[in-house]
């Protein structure tokens, strides 16, 4: 598997639990907002980590972390990362993939087989706006699919909206109704980038919703949380 990245600790990345977080190479979205760039272009100058010693790594913090995180990039893009999970959970560690759901049939398999333990699904926009926010081509109808497996609630769900610039209040009820039922939905600040390698500039994006967004969008989800600096009035 193509891993770019190691973060050999974290508290925040796997809700509850601590985890190794594990990012791969190569995405099918290029989001202006993406602090990961750096995943997506320059594929040849990468400095990939050996897979074996980030397997080594993680036996020997068996009874010291919870969990993996598998991240990206866009993680399902990887043609081993069956096997890559299955070495992983023979070590006892939780699993938690996060996902831009553009490949159902791998998340499906996935959950069927009983090889992830929590799922992170980020929704970009309401599907009129992908193109426009993702800066590619999007098979919605792919996102679609994605959705409702996860809606099935065969695993431990989130889905996960980042505010950016681009998007509106009304955006975000939209995407609460395309969802409707989840168990868990995020709204994440806005964190401006430098497009050239995906490093935050320090430029944080401090949006305000009113009350009654956030009322409208409790209709439709069971749990409702932000995360980052939010003013709701």
């Amino acid at each position: 598997m193509r891993i770019a990245g190691l973060q050999r600790s974290s508290l925040i990345d796997y809700p509850e639990k601590i985890s190794a977080v594990v990012f791969t190479q190569g995405c099918n979205m290029n989001c202006s907002y993406c602090h990961n760039s750096r995943l997506i272009r320059d594929y040849d100058n990468c400095n990939f980590y050996d897979e074996s010693e980030v397997l080594e790594f993680l036996n020997k913090r068996r009874g010291l972390l919870d969990g993996v995180v598998i991240t990206g990039g866009e993680p399902t893009l990887q043609k081993d990362l069956v096997d890559f999970i299955i070495q992983v959970r023979e070590m006892g560690f939780l699993v938690k993939l996060d996902t831009n759901g553009t490949n159902p049939s791998v998340l499906k398999k996935l959950i069927d087989d009983n090889l992830v333990d929590y799922v992170a699904m980020d929704i970009k926009a309401p599907m009129a706006k992908y193109r426009q926010i993702c800066c590619s081509e999007v098979d919605t109808g792919k996102i679609e699919e994605s959705i409702d497996i996860l809606l099935d609630g065969k695993v431990e769900y989130e889905f996960r909206t980042t505010y950016a610039p681009e998007l509106e209040e009304v955006d975000l009820i939209d995407i609460s109704r395309f969802i409707k039922g989840a168990g868990r939905y995020v709204i994440q600040q806005y964190r401006e980038v430098n497009p050239e390698d995906g490093t935050y500039t320090g430029s944080v994006n401090k949006r305000n919703i009113l009350s009654e967004i956030t009322s409208e969008i409790q209709k439709y989800v069971e749990l409702l949380k932000f995360r980052g600096n939010f003013g709701i009035i």
